[in-house]
Parts: C-alpha cells; structure tokens; sequence
C-alpha cells in the first residue's frame, strides 16, 4: 500500500512539474513570441484598445487615437482624416492596422506609443496601483510643417523625393514622397477593407508604400562628383585651382566606347580646366578621368566616409547606398563611377548627408526624426541629442567644396537655385537609367553658404514633367530653391 501511495506521489509530483515548467515556458520564455503573433486575438485587442500616443509635429497631432464604439475602443487617424495631408507625411509617420501590420514611425516608436516602453515602467506601476487604463506616449517628430508643405507642393504630380537636414545637428525637416498614400484606408476594423486597400496599394504603379527618401535606391549622377571632387582634394593632392584634362569625349579604358559630356559640348576650348570649373560646369569628361587617376579605391574611402556602406537610422533603417566594390571593378567602371553612373547608387538622404557634412565643416551627423517623447503627463521621457557620426572630410576641404559649390549655383549648372541675398551652395545631377528612357533628375544643396541652416537633396523620376528634357539644374533645382526658402523663412 504504502509502495503504491509512493508512486502515485512521484507521479503526482512530476505532473506538477511538468505543469510548473510549461507554464513558466509558456508565460515567460514564449511570452514576447505569443504576444506578436498575429493570430493572438488577445494581443490584437490589447494593442487597439488603448489610447495610443499621437505623433506631433510643431506642436499639433499629426496621427492621433480618437474614442469609437467598438470592442477595439479606438481608431488611428492621420491628419484629422484629411486626405492630402494624411499623404504628405504617410512616408514619415507609416500606418498602424489592424492586418497590415505598422510601418516607419508608427511602427519604430511602437513601445512609446502603446504605452508598453521600459522608460515608462513607471507609468506602468502607476496604472497597475491606481486601476488607470495605458495611454501612450506622445512622440514629438522634427519635422517643420511649412518645409514639408514647400517640398510637397514644389515637387507637385512627379515621382520623386524630397528631404531637409539640419547641417549642425541632423534633424530631419521634410521627408516628402511621391506617390504617396492615405493611412486612413489602412486603419480602418474591417479586415476586409483594409486588408483590400493594402493589396490596392500593392498592386498601384510606382509603388506609393515606398518612402523614396530613404527606401529607394537610385543613380546619383552628376550629384556625385562632389565625392569625386573630395577625394580628389582630401587623396589626390588637388587644390580648387588644380588643372585637370577636359576632353570633348573620354573613351572609357579598355573599351571602344568614349563618353561625351552633356549634349556634345566642349568643357573647354583648351581641353583642361580648374577642378572647380569641371564641378561649376559638371563636366563628365574631366570627373571621368579624374576617378580613373584616383582610382576606385580612394573615392570608395571617401564615400564611406560620407555614409555610404552603411544605413542610416532615422529611426527607421534607409537602404544602404553603395559604391562599388573593389573585385572585379574595372578602370571603365571606375571611370563611370567618378560621374555618378555604373554601379554607384545612392538614396536621396544619402545626398542630402553629404551635402550636410559640406556645410558642417566636414562633420557627418547622425540624421533623426524624433525629436521629443513625451509621457502621458507631458513628462520628458526621451529626448534626442545631436550625435556626430564622424569627419568626412577636414574642414579645409569642406570650406573649398563649398565654394565649388557656390559657384556652381552662381555661374554653373545650378542657377536655377539661385535665391535673392542668399549664397546657396548646390550640384546638380542627371542620371541616365537606361537607352531611351527619361533620366533622372537631382539637386543637392545648402544654404546660406556661409552659415547653412539647411541641407537638402531632391529628385524626380524619369524627367518629371519635362520628359527627356529633364536635367537637374531645369527641373530638380527649382524645387530645391522653393524648400530652402520655406527653411530659411522658417
């Protein structure tokens, strides 16, 4: 009898333990992977019913959590349900639905915003103590709505981007994408409508989800040769003045194929000219063979030193904008590279950054979004503080790429950015995409020139509105003209 109690007794006690241990397993070690599945209508209802922190910008709710009679308690709503601005800043803030999940800030931010971040467990116990249901933390973003309305109208029905730095400190003032999207469609409860409007926006032409500032990658061209131009200064012992060759045509080594400069024209009638004059005019054939005595591996170095090889996080992560590797990179593909074509690709942040560091006396910084997050007491939680990210060039460089710069925008390529009493140092770009199709069309700039208050890049699609008209000083400067007056008047 006794011998019988005993095993029945260990039995009892092993299923007890077998029980402890799948309940701590299920409860603490599976806890974070139970609650993100999607099918865990626990987690879902969870997420939807509390009052989810708004997005703010200047002070105003950009996104915001308003009250409904459902079982979910709350409906996201994006710029008050007004449309065209929900669009404006969809590639800033993302969405936040029920079955599509979240994107950008929406979903970077998503512990401050549901209320559930560890620097708020404070909050947390109070709520537990007190019996306050969660409310989420406001985040507060950089962005100036009369710089992201600027760049918004100024690129009109074009593809394309636009995005504003602070040179000093990194602050993102306008990120504008085109074709864009209304958040409003993806948050409604109806799995079905939603669900349906996600496949819609899927299946529409030039990819309106994309935030194009920072997700896509492009060719920068000509913008470019700012990097080519530091190399040459920081690597190649060139000064501004320097005399290099400017041929009509540059055959590429190694190939029968010569490469001319931009509708056949002379650069000189000498056949050289300064590096500053190459830049001011945007020569292709002196950059060209300017990369190929370079070489590859000097301008690679000093692109990386400007941010290429590695993404950005702003919070969200920008595709990584590249310049060739060194195996298999060839002097006729090295050659392409020193003008911006070939395998060079780039983001348009990745633009605006290099310009930013010009204007900061050489000095990267690290490029954000979030500004301020703020409890549901409006207490500070987290604040973002200017971060260095390192010297991409010395400041004697930045100060003489700055005036090739200006020049370029006085007398060269860019006039069109040109703005009343202030100096604005800017390049243009033209990047060819493929035979017979429209380029590109780039600007990148600051200004003022001598005390920048912002930095910008901007490009259009395929020729925009001029077709295969388009070059960058025509189409993509005036827009970058209309933004950095909106920031200087800011």
């Amino acid at each position: 009898m006794n011998t019988t109690l005993r095993r029945l007794s260990a039995v009892i006690m092993v299923m007890f333990l077998g029980l402890m241990v799948a309940t701590t397993y299920t409860q603490f070690l599976r806890a974070d992977q139970l609650n993100r599945d999607p099918r865990n209508v626990r987690s879902i209802f969870r997420e939807f019913n509390v009052a989810r922190g708004p997005i703010v910008v200047a002070g105003q709710p950009i996104v915001e959590s308003v009250p409904v009679d459902t079982p979910f308690g709350f409906q996201r709503v994006y710029a008050g349900g007004d449309a065209e601005k929900a669009q404006m800043y969809a590639p800033v803030t993302g969405f936040f639905s029920l079955v599509n999940g979240s994107t950008a800030v929406e979903s970077a931010a998503n512990s401050f915003l549901n209320g559930q971040a560890d620097a708020l467990w404070v909050d947390r116990l109070q709520n537990l103590l007190t019996g306050r249901k969660t409310q989420g933390s406001s985040v507060e973003l950089t962005i100036d709505p009369a710089v992201q309305q600027a760049a918004w109208d100024a690129l009109g029905g074009q593809r394309g981007a636009v995005v504003a730095v602070e040179p000093k400190t990194g602050r993102i003032l306008a990120m504008v994408s085109k074709p864009s999207y209304d958040p409003n469609v993806l948050a409604v409860h109806s799995t079905g409508q939603a669900g349906q409007a996600y496949q819609d926006l899927l299946n529409a032409e030039n990819d309106p989800l994309i935030n194009r500032t920072i997700g896509a990658l492009y060719p920068p061209g000509s913008t470019f040769k700012i990097v080519t131009a530091a190399a040459a200064l920081e690597k190649g012992g060139l000064t501004p003045d320097s005399v290099i060759p400017a041929p009509v045509t540059f055959r590429l080594p190694g190939t029968s194929t010569d490469l001319p400069n931009f509708g056949g024209a002379a650069c000189s009638p000498t056949g050289e000219q300064t590096l500053t004059d190459a830049l001011r005019i945007s020569c292709n054939t002196a950059f060209a063979g300017l990369a190929v005595s370079l070489g590859g591996d000097a301008i690679r170095e000093t692109a990386e030193q400007f941010g290429f090889g590695d993404p950005f996080q702003v919070p969200m992560r920008s595709a990584v904008s590249r310049y060739p590797a060194a195996e298999g990179f060839t002097d006729d593909r090295v050659a392409l590279s020193g003008i911006g074509q070939g395998d060079v690709t780039s983001t348009p942040l990745q633009m605006a950054m290099v310009s930013a560091a010009i204007a900061n006396h050489g000095t990267l910084m690290q490029p954000y979004l979030i500004d301020t997050i703020r409890d549901p007491d409006l207490e500070v939680v987290q604040r973002t503080e200017p971060q260095a990210i390192r010297d991409a060039v010395s400041r004697t460089t930045a100060d003489e790429l700055r005036d090739m710069m200006v020049a370029t925008v006085e007398t060269g390529s860019g006039t069109a950015a040109q703005i009343p009493g202030v100096q604005v140092a800017g390049k243009t770009g033209t990047a060819q995409t493929a035979p017979g199709v429209a380029p590109h069309a780039w600007f990148t700039a600051f200004a003022p020139a001598d005390d920048p208050q912002v930095a910008i890049a901007v490009i259009v699609e395929h020729g925009g509105d001029l077709a295969q008209g388009a070059t960058g000083g025509r189409l993509a400067a005036p827009i970058a003209r209309a933004v950095l007056q909106a920031a200087l008047n800011r």
